[in-house]
């Protein structure tokens, strides 16, 4: 595929990724759905004439909407239909959007001069626990080694119903939070800012589709209900999150604020980029098998920048392929019980860490609990986060002679609101 617009082969966003996402400009206030290619934007509610494919040309509202619920809620196929369609009309030999001057200028918008909203409307939100190392060094840390793993985990993807109206687009700034905190074992709580703020590196899908009340998606279907990806970061208050998790698992040390990248990277962008699954050990109940690889190689990275610094240090570099749990198995344990799921919904992944030290998804593992400050290029020293930081997660797929970039994900912790 040669597409039209000229760009790096280093580039974010060739043809071959194409995300979908939602942007407005200062000139247009509404937001509208476009995808990414170059640095510019496809404005889709300009070119939504253009979908005449059978699974689209009834359907072409969709690209007219103010988010990607309704388009997220047609069918795989036409998910499939709308790509291709995209390649085409953005290939080098196309003339339908190339080749008149007036649709060129409306529909194009470039990157710099968008301003980015969620993608969706996210009606709930739910994060898994799937990554083995960091759920292996979270309980030797509050446990012991031989103890690590809660007796579960290997049957089942552990996740929990997190808040969706905390869910904020990339470059919204986080406040630390108020709350009880217990400053010794054997004394009452006290009441007062958090002290231990954190990122955690993560991945979330969009659900495409839906399932009525009752109805399990089972697990060889559930790619068909896997829209697309995005960076997310789950800010944690780790000192609030100690207190309050028993019995009932994190609540006010999550609902603070979960940033999540503007662009949503499909999973048939991906397809090139599938890996073996991560080996599991029970083998899983029938619900949850499935033969066909669903694990990704998407490199991804953490960076912290100091308040007033224009000096990043990378503290992190994971990869989604360290996931236990695949997202096809995550989607199918949710709906086992026959809870219904809606386009739009977010699943996340948890915290990502891989096998070694530099590859730890959140500053509880990479200074293990505070125990071994990291050393910033500046100089600084961090166990936590500090108010002014800006934490930066990136992530990208390296394919032959081109990347698949998923954007980034950005927030500033800003100090407590008094």
């Amino acid at each position: 595929m040669k597409c039209f617009l000229n760009y790096s082969k280093y580039c974010d966003f060739p043809i071959e990724n194409l995300p979908y996402g939602v942007f407005s400009t200062t000139n247009n206030p509404i937001p509208r759905i476009g995808v990414a290619i170059a640095d510019s934007i496809l404005d889709l509610s300009e070119v939504s004439h253009l979908f005449t494919g059978p699974e689209l040309q009834n359907n072409q509202h969709v690209f007219k909407e103010q988010t990607l619920n309704s388009f997220m809620g047609l069918s795989w196929k036409a998910w499939k239909e709308a790509r291709e369609t995209i390649q085409s009309i953005l290939s080098e030999g196309n003339p339908a959007i190339r080749g008149n001057p007036d649709l060129m200028k409306r529909a194009f918008t470039t990157q710099a001069e968008a301003i980015m909203h969620l993608p969706a409307k996210i009606g709930d939100y739910t994060d898994f626990y799937s990554s083995i190392h960091h759920a292996t060094n979270v309980g030797i840390m509050f446990r012991s080694k031989e103890n690590a793993l809660m007796p579960n985990w290997k049957y089942l993807p552990v996740g929990y119903h997190g808040r969706a109206s905390s869910i904020v687009v990339s470059g919204t700034p986080i406040h630390r939070p108020h709350g009880q905190t217990l400053l010794a074992e054997g004394t009452p709580p006290v009441f007062g800012t958090s002290k231990l703020m954190d990122f955690e590196l993560e991945m979330g899908f969009f659900v495409g589709g839906s399932n009525k009340l009752g109805e399990p998606i089972p697990v060889e279907k559930a790619h068909e209900h896997i829209f697309g990806f995005v960076i997310m970061n789950d800010w944690s208050a780790r000192d609030i999150q100690k207190w309050e998790y028993v019995p009932l698992g994190p609540f006010l040390a999550k609902n603070l604020g979960t940033s999540i990248s503007p662009w949503v990277i499909t999973t048939l962008a991906l397809e090139p980029f599938k890996t073996d699954n991560y080996p599991q050990d029970p083998e899983p109940f029938p619900y949850l098998k499935h033969s066909d690889k669903f694990n990704f190689d998407i490199e991804l990275q953490v960076d912290i920048t100091p308040k007033g610094s224009n000096v990043s240090t990378t503290v992190c570099r994971s990869n989604y392929k360290y996931l236990y749990w695949t997202a096809k198995q995550q989607l199918a344990h949710h709906t086992i019980t026959g809870c219904n799921v809606n386009p739009g919904d977010l699943m996340a992944s948890g915290t990502i860490s891989g096998e070694t030290s530099d590859s730890f998804g959140s500053m509880l593992e990479l200074s293990w609990k505070g125990t071994k400050p990291l050393t910033l290029l500046d100089g600084s020293q961090r166990k936590f986060l500090l108010d002014g930081d800006t934490v930066t997660m990136k992530a990208s797929c390296q394919g032959d002679g081109f990347s698949i970039g998923f954007g980034t994900c950005e927030g500033m912790l800003l100090p407590p609101k008094r």
